[in-house]
């Protein structure tokens, strides 16, 4: 098993997750280290923690959108802001850990699928016919992902994982791990890439 590992904890509902989701592959390939998805309920860890969203602040939820969109420019990614912002991402989250739980060489295929249809495409996600629909023209198989949400073991799972985020320090999203340093932010995916590369 690879040693050097990038921990990956995230939320789907924030699209500053979404930003590092698009750079963290690369990063991953350049440094050799193994990427791994770590799905968190967002909501669980700001209420342990203290933390809110950044839009609990107009004036920096404000100033926060212009700075998504400033770094998804710079990274030359895709990126529009989903007009049903917030969404419930409780079954997204845990279809992510049922998958990191049973298959988890299909999460970041999923991941790359749920993020697009929330920040690339903006859809609905919390609707159960909308979500279905997007998994299904992402060649996925929607039926089974979404029985999967509904396993006692996967609930249990998320939950725990949340629980594991905040013992460990993590009050938000994306929150990155390597070698036991600790990254918040996608604005700090830099310090991510060095601190892998010193575990080569």
């Amino acid at each position: 098993m690879n040693t050097n590992t990038i921990e990956f904890f995230f939320d789907f509902g924030s699209p500053t997750s979404y930003l590092a989701h698009t750079q963290l592959p690369r990063i991953a390939r350049e440094t050799g280290a193994t990427l791994v998805y770590r799905p968190m309920l967002l909501g669980g860890v700001f209420k342990a923690t203290g933390n809110a969203s950044p839009v609990a602040v107009p004036a920096k939820g404000r100033w926060m959108g212009q700075d998504i969109a400033r770094w998804a420019q710079r990274w030359g990614v895709p990126f529009s802001f989903n007009p049903h912002f917030p969404i419930n991402t409780l079954m997204l989250m845990r279809i992510a850990a049922g998958l990191r739980l049973r298959q988890p060489d299909e999460l970041a295929r999923y991941a790359d699928a749920v993020f697009a249809a929330l920040w690339v495409a903006p859809r609905k996600l919390d609707e159960l016919e909308v979500l279905a629909d997007a998994l299904q023209q992402a060649g996925l198989d929607a039926p089974a992902l979404l029985a999967l949400a509904l396993d006692t073991e996967v609930k249990a799972a998320l939950l725990f994982a949340t629980e594991e985020a905040v013992a460990r320090g993590v009050f938000g999203a994306p929150t990155c791990f390597v070698g036991g340093e600790m990254h918040f932010g996608q604005d700090r995916l830099d310090f991510v890439r060095e601190a892998a590369l010193r575990q080569v």
